[in-house]
């Protein structure tokens, strides 16, 4: 017998197996662990949602069936973005065997709640500026609430169904489609009576980010990829599909965990807040009273705002005491409607400003406003802030000194103090339905960017790449202000490295999430236009 042929056993390890870790069993006290969180924080939520309605006329029947429907709902929506959006945060670090699967879902599922709870809310309310107007003012009527549900239920239909078909296709899109389709077919309804129009620019923004965001994405990791095989050329293993479960050499697992890490906590901090804007929107709608104004203010932080609202009309326009609160308001949202600046806008701004201070002046307490008193109070607050918003962007302001400037700029912060804030049990509720969401449904969506976007399994070099490029990109995006998603960046991301690895790239796969890329805008201002004029039929 030939002495130099290995024996059987070397044979069969030197063969390169296919990772199996993304089908590692999940730990038997996962489910445990689960339900204890679950019901601790619902616990939570109830105890504190409670103490906030202890200070409001009873809840009739209708309204807390109302109430709940729409938190679920909200809720519902936060819990399937977990995992549809954050699957795409594992996927690298299962597929290159830097962690077992059940640990990676429920590392990033933690990373998705710490992101959702240190969250400003600026987006939050930033998603709720894309909504028409008179619809956000008047949050508490049928079409209000006809609005709400239609934009949930198309975001989580949608959603639902690039899922069940295993398509990473971004669950922020899709909410902005669902608002847009809202904002069209209010439009089309109410034209005569001068609704609000689609926000063009905003539009432009959102459609400008889902044309690069992808190209970057994949360009870069496609770069990153070949800087790192240049870099690491004598580490051969890097760049050859991983054998079995063997994990990474240390420092690019450190690295792909780093990056895991940042990834699923840039993606709670930011989708996070878009759940919480709806919720919020909810509770200014059902409960008015409680949720409106930011009742954690303090007497001096009011007596500061109505200083602060006479030295800033003051500035605005100096004659505008003969102007009424009515007109004011007629003035301003046809401004903010049309985009058309007038001679009247300005001084109305600035008596409405006056107003505001003298009104929230007369309590020592915001929780002594009575319940009519606090929806108009908030209404002209927001119409206030958005107004000057508009005139600030557009260079419509009146000319100003420094000292001027810096007195606006104080009272629109102290004006925003009052509307944009969230409740702790609201950013807890949505940390747990995003980060639990994460932990439940992440394999669909990961199983396609693993295994289907490339011919060739996923080599360590290449998922580090991808994710190192996602993580940076989304980073900078949210540093410019710019929608972009965490699916198209780290699919494309992965498909650049595949590219540059000439490991071939699935075009049945690829073709699938461009399809789906293309068309979540349209379809989802289709279903969320049709089903805001079907729930209108009922209200």
């Amino acid at each position: 017998m030939n002495s130099n042929i290995p024996p059987v056993q070397d044979q069969v390890q030197s063969v390169p197996q296919k990772s199996t870790n993304v089908h590692v069993a999940t730990p038997k006290f996962f489910m445990p662990v689960f339900l204890t969180v679950i019901i601790s924080t619902l616990v939570y939520i109830g105890f504190q949602l409670a103490a906030d309605l202890s200070h409001v006329p009873t809840l009739s029947l209708y309204s807390v069936i109302l109430l709940a429907t729409a938190l679920l709902i909200a809720l519902g929506f936060e819990f399937v973005n977990g995992f549809h959006d954050t699957a795409n945060a594992v996927a690298t670090v299962i597929y290159t065997n830097a962690l077992s699967a059940p640990v990676a879902v429920m590392w990033a599922g933690f990373c998705n709640f710490l992101g959702v709870m240190v969250a400003s809310g600026a987006v939050a309310y930033g998603i709720i500026a894309l909504l028409p107007v008179e619809l956000i003012m008047n949050v508490s009527s049928g079409a209000g609430f006809a609005m709400v549900f239609a934009m949930l239920i198309a975001a989580i239909l949608w959603n639902l169904g690039t899922w069940f078909l295993g398509i990473p296709a971004s669950s922020s899109h899709t909410l902005i489609g669902s608002i847009l389709g809202v904002g069209i077919m209010n439009y089309i309804l109410h034209a005569g009576s001068g609704a609000s129009g689609v926000d063009m620019d905003q539009v432009m923004k959102v459609g400008k980010a889902l044309l690069f965001s992808p190209l970057i994405g994949f360009a870069f990791a496609a770069v990153v990829f070949l800087l790192v095989k240049k870099v690491f050329k004598k580490q051969v293993e890097l760049f050859q599909p991983p054998e079995g479960n063997k994990p990474p050499p240390p420092l690019i697992r450190a690295i792909l965990i780093f990056t895991c890490t940042g990834v699923s906590f840039a993606h709670g901090s930011n989708d996070g807040q878009k759940g919480m804007g709806l919720i919020m929107l909810i509770l200014i709608g059902v409960v008015p009273l409680a949720y409106s104004l930011n009742k954690n203010l303090d007497t001096q932080h009011i007596q500061s705002f109505d200083q602060l609202s006479n030295q800033t009309a003051a500035v605005m326009y100096a004659n505008h005491s003969n102007i009424s609160d009515t007109h004011a308001r007629e003035v301003l949202t046809s401004y903010i409607q049309t985009k058309e600046m007038n001679k009247d806008v300005i001084p109305a701004l600035a008596s409405l400003t006056d107003h505001l201070g003298d009104r929230v002046a007369k309590y020592r307490d915001l929780k002594d406003i009575p319940e009519a008193d606090t929806s108009i109070i908030r209404n002209d607050m927001y119409l206030s802030s958005t107004a000057f918003k508009r005139l600030d962007k557009n260079k419509q302001l009146p000319a100003m000194s420094e000292a001027q400037s810096k007195v606006v700029k104080e009272y629109r912060s102290n004006l925003d103090s009052f509307l944009q804030y969230i409740p702790t049990w609201v950013k807890v509720a949505v940390a747990l339905a995003l980060g639990l969401g994460t932990m439940v449904g992440w394999k669909r969506i990961v199983v396609t960017v693993g295994e289907r976007i490339g011919k060739n399994h996923m080599t360590y070099g290449q998922g580090m790449s991808a994710e190192l490029v996602a993580m940076t990109t989304i980073a900078a995006a949210d540093g410019f202000g710019m929608p972009v998603s965490t699916t198209h960046v780290l699919n494309s991301a992965v498909a650049g490295t595949m590219v540059a690895n000439k490991s071939g790239l699935n075009f049945a796969t690829v073709k699938t999430i461009l399809s789906a890329w293309v068309f979540t805008l349209p379809a989802t201002i289709c279903l969320s236009g049709g089903l805001y004029w079907l729930f209108l039929q009922f209200v």
